[in-house]
C-alpha cells in the first residue's frame, strides 16, 4: 500500500511539474481554454440546426461535414505542419476558427451551419496533429505521458463543466451567447501560443520549404512512403483501422442502445455518459502510476481487448447498474489507451515526418469511422443494436490481439532513440 501511495504521490508532482513548466503551460491553457469553448459549441451547433430544420437527420450532416475535410485536406495538411512554423498555423488555426464561429451570430440558413462546421473541421485537421507534433520538441520523454495525462484528464474535466453551463446558458439567452464565448476562447487561445516557445523544425529550416507544387507533392509522397517502409507506422495504421471499423458506429449509437435495449430514459442516458466521463478523467492516471515503462505493446493494445469485451457484454446484459459499471471502464480505458497512444507516436516517429504521420492517421481513423457509421446503420435496421455492439466488440478484440502479434517483442525504446526502424 505504501508502495502504491508513493507512486500515486510521484505521479501527481509529475502532472504539476509539466503543468508548470514554462514551455509547456501555454499549451496546455490554450487547450482547455478551447475546449470549454468547443463543447459550448458543439451543443449550441446542434440546437441551432435543429431549429433551423426541424428535422434530427439534418444533425447527422453534421457528422459528414465535420469528417469530410479531414479525408480530403489531411495529406495537405501534413505537409504544411512539416514544413511551416508550427506556432503559425496553430494561431492562424485559432484566429480563422474565431472569425468562423462569430458568424453563427447572424446564420443565414442551415447550410451556414454546415459550413461553419466544415470551417471548423478544417481548422482542427491542421491544429490536432500541429499539437502533435510539437509536444515532443517542449517537453522531456520523461515529461511526455505526463504531458498527454494532464491535458486529457483535465480537457475532459472542462468538458463536463461547459456541458453543464451550456445548457443553462442557451436556454436562458439562446444559441448567440455560446457562439461568442466559443469565439472568445479561440482569440484567448491564440493569444496564450504567441508566449509558446517552438523550437524551428528540420522542414522549416530546409532550402526544399521553399519549393513550389512541384516540392509538396513529392513530401507527401515522401511522407506515404515513409508510413508504408516503416515497421511501427505501417502495422500501426492497421491496427488503428481495424479499431475505427470496430468502434465508429458503437461510439454513435450508445443512445440507440440505451433506448432500444436498456430502456432508458434521456436523463439515464445522460448517467451513461456520466460513467463514461468519469472513468475518462481518472484512466490517464493508471500507466502513470502503475507502468514502469508505457512504451510497451501491452499499455497500446490490452485497453482494446478490455472494451472490446466490454461492448460485448453491454450488448448482452439489459441491466443498468452493469451498463454504468462497464462505460466506466469504457471511459478508464479509452483515455489510458489515448494517453500512451499519444505518447509512444511522439516519441517514436521523427520530427521531420510528424505531422504528415499524424494527418495519416486521422484520416484513416475517420474514414473507417465513416464506413463503420454506415455499416452500423444499416445493421441495426436490419437485425437491431445489439449485434452492432457485439459485432464491434468482437472486431475490437481483435485489433487488440493483432496489435500484441504483430508488435510482440517490439522495443518502441530503441525506436524512439534512433535504432532500426524496419
Amino acid at each position: 500500500m505504501t508502495g502504491l501511495l508513493n507512486r500515486i504521490g510521484a505521479a501527481g508532482r509529475s502532472y504539476a511539474d509539466v503543468a508548470r513548466s514554462p514551455s509547456y503551460f501555454p499549451l496546455w491553457l490554450s487547450q482547455l481554454v478551447s475546449s470549454f469553448g468547443d463543447t459550448l459549441h458543439y451543443i449550441a451547433l446542434v440546437v441551432l440546426v435543429f431549429d433551423l430544420t426541424g428535422r434530427g437527420a439534418a444533425v447527422a450532416v453534421l457528422v459528414t461535414a465535420e469528417v469530410l475535410p479531414v479525408l480530403l485536406l489531411g495529406p495537405v495538411a501534413g505537409v504544411l505542419i512539416d514544413r511551416l512554423s508550427r506556432k503559425a498555423i496553430l494561431i492562424g488555426a485559432d484566429v480563422g476558427r474565431a472569425v468562423l464561429v462569430v458568424s453563427l451570430v447572424w446564420p443565414q440558413g442551415v447550410w451556414h451551419a454546415y459550413v461553419a462546421a466544415a470551417g471548423l473541421a478544417v481548422g482542427n485537421t491542421f491544429f490536432n496533429p500541429t499539437v502533435q507534433a510539437v509536444i515532443p520538441t517542449i517537453t522531456t520523454p520523461e515529461q511526455r505521458l505526463a504531458a498527454n495525462s494532464v491535458a486529457w484528464s483535465t480537457g475532459r474535466l472542462v468538458q463536463i463543466v461547459a456541458a453543464a453551463v451550456a445548457g443553462g446558458l442557451i436556454g436562458l439567452v439562446g444559441t448567440d451567447a455560446a457562439f461568442v464565448v466559443n469565439a472568445a476562447t479561440f482569440v484567448v487561445s491564440a493569444l496564450l501560443l504567441i508566449q509558446l516557445r517552438i523550437p524551428a523544425h528540420a522542414g522549416e529550416l530546409a532550402a526544399a520549404a521553399k519549393r513550389g507544387l512541384a516540392g509538396y507533392l513529392a513530401d507527401a509522397r515522401s511522407g506515404l512512403a515513409f508510413a508504408r517502409r516503416d515497421r511501427f507506422v505501417s502495422r500501426l495504421l492497421v491496427v488503428q483501422a481495424l479499431a475505427s471499423l470496430a468502434t465508429g458506429a458503437t461510439g454513435a449509437m450508445l443512445v440507440v442502445l440505451a433506448e432500444e435495449h436498456l430502456q432508458l430514459a434521456p436523463s439515464g442516458f445522460a448517467w451513461l455518459i456520466g460513467a463514461i466521463g468519469v472513468g475518462a478523467l481518472i484512466g490517464p492516471s493508471i500507466p502513470n502510476v502503475l507502468a514502469r515503462d508505457y512504451r510497451s505493446a501491452r499499455w497500446l493494445f490490452i485497453p482494446y481487448i478490455v472494451r472490446g469485451v466490454g461492448d460485448v457484454l453491454i450488448a448482452v446484459s439489459s441491466l443498468f447498474p452493469i451498463a454504468l459499471l462497464l462505460l466506466f471502464v469504457y471511459g478508464l480505458n479509452t483515455s489510458t489507451g489515448m494517453v500512451v497512444f499519444n505518447s509512444t507516436v511522439q516519441g517514436a516517429v521523427p520530427d521531420q515526418v510528424r505531422g504528415r504521420v499524424f494527418t495519416l492517421l486521422d484520416v484513416t481513423w475517420n474514414a473507417m469511422r465513416l464506413a463503420s457509421l454506415a455499416l452500423g446503420a444499416l445493421l441495426a435496421g436490419a437485425v437491431g443494436i445489439q449485434p452492432v455492439f457485439w459485432s464491434g466488440g468482437v472486431l475490437l478484440c481483435f485489433a487488440g490481439i493483432a496489435g500484441l502479434r504483430l508488435f510482440r517483442g517490439y522495443d518502441f525504446r530503441q525506436q524512439e532513440l534512433g535504432g532500426e526502424r524496419r
